[in-house]
């Protein structure tokens, strides 16, 4: 797969633009769970009120609070809270305050002056445990602090032995109750601090968790002695919080659509440039190439391959990409939020890596062969509907039938048990996140009833395991495909990546025009890759312009091959082969195949029309040409038959019109290309003798200095050339005219024995 990550080249800015994007979606997502917790924690159990820094308090709960200080802590506070009371505010403000806190017509507030969030954390942690003292010591069972409680927490024992009723006196509220914080107050500065010391020892173990609710419950009371309206403040902040986390499920919906079209962008344009690509290079296979591969492979291969590549791509962008952003920021989440239960979340992906693999083992290797038997398919598929004529005639059609089902039936079995497979993992990966589910939940209720976490803490470990657990599900899933992807880039870069036999040199020869036309074969052999013998040897003649040069022999002795050596559909194995005075192998390809005009032995037409299969190889070709080709080739007969003449539709193939016809065409096309050599390979065995006849006369007309070159198997083709190459298990056996040839040659003797008779023979 990573063979293909070269093309990507020109697609790194959008990929960049993807990961950028994924990075602010990964963000968002992640924050999500943050907002959750904040909801249940902050806006349900803590009634809207974030932390222990009451914006405003009364001097009275002030100077309660300021007892159990040191006096660093003290100065901290007092430092960013500012006394205000009806004589130092103006009218307006006194106004404004009373509005939102009533309570400041009776008594002096304490308002918050700061707005630093680090300050505002600092002052939380100080105010916390005042707090708690504070708020239990006024929330008794009968809500007034008794001698007993008094003690315990001063941890004097003869308190009251030590103080007559006089110095009793002196620390009565108005009420008649014993004020403990003005006793504690008036305290020696050693035993004040000795006592702030043994406080501070008793919530060493308090957690956090419980030290906080303590704090807020503090803060509730506050707000509402205050005259605040607490459930203004619950709504307002679960309203905002609702807000902000819609605008970030916005902002993570914008990133997902763009990197999906972005994705789908990268991935159409790989596929378009892969396509390209393999399509450029099977147009520069050799014949040799091609039967390498089969044409079916190399269909399979330029279809189905690539679509598998692309569809991969897509997945890749949008999944493997993203999953690392969930997966590292979940754990990073997930940690600071509850360090004692990140073990769940190792549980959860060793699971997942146990599935995945055992997914991985059992279907990777079906992969490999699913594409070999969708190429088997197409095989089958193609020959049964190329040879359906065939087929029929033989009625043949049950074996056929029997035979493609087999590759049917072999490629759906591979099918159906790696989908099988695959429907078994969604089933199995959401049992494992149900299980963890269940198991954070038992393990977070006893850190709640311990009071180490919050509910919404719980919420948000849940919610961030599970983006944990479903990044590493995301990157399994495409490692379970990855596979299949795999193989097709890998049968991709095959073709990319193969050594063309028929290759260009650098520095390429200029055809000489003074031997225009002029084709030459010296001491030529050839032998076909991999094959134990030579098909051609030591062959040599030359072909003039101006003259027929013809080819004959028995069925397998190399004309055709020999032929096909002309244009390079395959190179030479010895000797050497000159067109215009230069070896075809130092000449430009291009320039060499435009100097031919080739007639296949099979007719090959494309959809299109009568007109654009004959200007196929002159595009530029008047009306003038195209008929004068259609004339010379016997054509026009039939196409002025039809109704729409040069205009007539040709279906793919050509199958819409005779295999006769088709031949006329094809050979009309080599003729309006007006090259300078004619390469006829057995063109005119569709044709009938009369056809034929016409054929030869008009095209030896229009030939004029051209150089054409037939090979055929019928004696009347060739009768009148110029030059007859007789062939017999490649090597040639004779060379001369068919007078010559009939005196001196056995082998053609024969050949023109077997079709004509002597009289027709000693009359032509």
């Amino acid at each position: 797969m990573t063979k293909l990550f070269k093309y990507l080249k020109q697609s790194w800015v959008a990929i960049f633009t993807i990961l950028i994007l994924l990075a602010l979606q990964a963000t968002t997502e992640l924050s999500l769970p943050t907002y959750t917790s904040n909801i249940v924690n902050v806006g349900i159990q803590q009634s809207g009120i974030e932390n222990a820094t009451i914006k405003a308090i009364r001097e009275s709960e002030m100077n309660k609070l300021t007892t159990f200080m040191n006096d660093s802590d003290k100065e901290k506070v007092l430092d960013n809270y500012k006394l205000v009371n009806k004589d130092n505010l103006s009218k307006e403000e006194f106004n404004n305050y009373k509005k939102e806190y009533p309570v400041i017509k009776k008594e002096s507030l304490y308002v918050l002056s700061t707005k630093d969030k680090d300050t505002i954390d600092k002052l939380s942690n100080i105010l916390s445990k005042p707090m708690l003292i504070v708020y239990n010591m006024g929330n008794s069972s009968d809500n007034k602090l008794t001698e007993s409680m008094m003690l315990k927490v001063t941890g004097q024992n003869n308190m009251s032995a030590n103080m007559d009723k006089s110095q009793m006196a002196k620390f009565m509220d108005d009420n008649g109750d014993f004020d403990i914080f003005a006793y504690i107050n008036a305290m020696p500065k050693e035993q004040k601090k000795e006592m702030l010391s043994q406080i501070d020892e008793q919530f060493v173990n308090l957690p956090d968790a419980m030290l906080g609710q303590g704090a807020i419950k503090f803060v509730k009371a506050e707000y509402k002695a205050m005259g605040v309206d607490i459930d203004s403040i619950q709504m307002n902040y679960i309203f905002v919080t609702g807000l902000k986390m819609i605008g970030i499920t916005i902002i993570s919906v914008i990133c997902s659509i763009t990197v999906g079209f972005i994705a789908a962008r990268v991935a159409a344009t790989l596929g378009k440039n892969l396509r390209a690509m393999t399509f450029k290079k099977v147009m520069n296979f050799s014949k040799k190439e091609i039967s390498e591969f089969s044409t079916a492979s190399l269909i399979t291969r330029s279809t189905n391959d690539i679509q598998q590549i692309q569809q991969m791509m897509v997945m890749m962008l949008r999944m493997v990409f993203f999953a690392p952003f969930m997966a590292i920021g979940g754990i990073i989440k997930a940690l600071s939020t509850n360090l004692s239960m990140s073990w769940i979340i190792g549980l959860g992906v060793v699971c997942v890596f146990g599935i995945v693999l055992v997914m991985f083992t059992v279907v990777m290797p079906k992969f490999k062969i699913l594409q070999n038997l969708v190429d088997r398919l197409n095989l089958v598929t193609r020959e049964i509907l190329t040879g359906l004529g065939v087929i029929r005639a033989f009625s043949n059609e049950k074996f056929e039938e029997d035979r493609f089902d087999v590759a049917n039936k072999d490629l759906t079995k591979v099918n159906m048990f790696v989908n099988r497979m695959m429907s078994c993992m969604m089933p199995a990966m959401m049992l494992i996140m149900n299980l963890i589910s269940i198991l954070i939940v038992w393990v977070g209720a006893k850190n709640i009833d311990l009071g180490n976490m919050q509910v919404g803490d719980m919420m948000a470990f849940i919610q961030y395991t599970m983006q944990i657990v479903m990044s590493f599900l995301m990157i399994s899933m495409v490692s379970v495909m990855m596979p299949r992807a795999a193989v097709s880039a890998n049968r991709i870069d095959e073709v990319l990546t193969t050594d063309i036999s028929i290759k260009e040199i650098d520095k390429v020869e200029e055809f000489n025009d003074n031997k225009k036309g002029l084709v030459e074969f010296k001491n030529v052999s050839f032998q076909y890759p991999d094959a134990d013998e030579k098909i051609l040897h030591d062959i040599s003649f030359t072909a003039k312009p101006g003259q027929t040069t013809a080819f004959i022999g028995s069925t397998g002795s190399g004309k055709s091959t020999l032929i096909n050596l002309i244009p390079r559909f395959y190179d030479v194995t010895e000797g050497e082969i000159k067109v215009d005075g230069v070896n075809i192998k130092n000449a430009s390809i291009h320039d060499l195949r435009e100097r031919i005009g080739y007639v296949p032995q099979k007719g090959v037409l494309f959809s299109g029309t009568i007109d654009s299969n004959i200007k196929y190889g002159n595009k530029t070709a008047s009306e003038e040409v195209v008929e004068t080709a259609s004339r010379v080739a016997q054509a026009t007969e039939f196409i002025d038959s039809k109704p729409d003449r040069y205009e007539t539709p040709i279906a793919q193939g050509g199958s819409n019109v005779s295999g006769g016809q088709k031949q006329r065409l094809s050979i009309a096309r080599a003729i309006a290309k007006e090259p300078e050599i004619y390469i006829f390979d057995d063109s005119f065995s569709a044709l009938d003798f009369k056809t034929d006849a016409k054929l030869r006369r008009a095209l030896k007309e229009e030939t004029g200095d051209a150089t054409v070159l037939i090979v055929a198997q019928r004696i009347s083709t060739i009768l009148h050339a110029e030059q007859i190459v007789v062939l017999d298990q490649g090597k040639i056996v004779g060379i001369g005219n068919h007078k010559q040839l009939l005196k001196n040659c056995e082998v053609y003797k024969e050949i023109a024995l077997s079709q004509l008779s002597k009289e027709e023979l000693e009359n032509e």
